[in-house]
């Protein structure tokens, strides 16, 4: 039997019609794979999702967490440095604090219309990248070594 994986999901509050989308599908997602989302924490932009990860990443009710969002090419190049920074700094808060932060952001480059054909896609691939991380990493913390090759599914 699969062991329970509890999931936190911080999401961006900006281009709202695309990431409520990613939300309820990130929601049913996991659902549908066994997994429990144990907090929803909500940010006003992409940018600011550092920040929802950092607050939610030390709960110990919180194997993973996904972040979700959907930057907007714009006019600037504004959407690069956004994405690029707070993709930098999520993978950062993985490693720092020893838990899955798995990315389910859209762009820098993508036009409304790509973010929305996209949008359950991306979430859908980022609760399962957190939940096998964490199921791999618990299989991994109670195997034991016997001298051959392990291989973690």
């Amino acid at each position: 039997m699969l062991e329970k994986v509890r999931l936190g999901i911080v999401v961006s509050e900006f281009n709202y019609d695309v990431t409520r989308l990613m939300l309820e599908k990130a929601i049913s997602h996991a659902k549908f794979l066994g997994a429990e989302v144990t907090v929803v924490f909500k940010v006003p932009g992409t940018y600011d999702l550092p920040y929802g990860v950092k607050s939610v990443i030390s709960l110990d009710h919180v194997d993973a967490v996904v972040a979700l969002g959907a930057v907007i090419e714009g006019e600037t190049e504004h959407d690069e440095v956004v994405a690029h920074q707070a993709a930098r700094k999520l993978l950062d808060l993985g490693i720092e604090h020893g838990k899955p932060v798995t990315l389910g952001v859209i762009g820098p480059g993508a036009s409304r219309m790509q973010a929305l054909e996209r949008a359950e896609e991306y979430a859908r691939r980022a609760v399962e990248a957190a939940v096998k991380l964490v199921r791999r990493a618990k299989s991994l913390e109670k195997s034991e070594y016997r001298g051959e090759l392990m291989d973690i599914e």
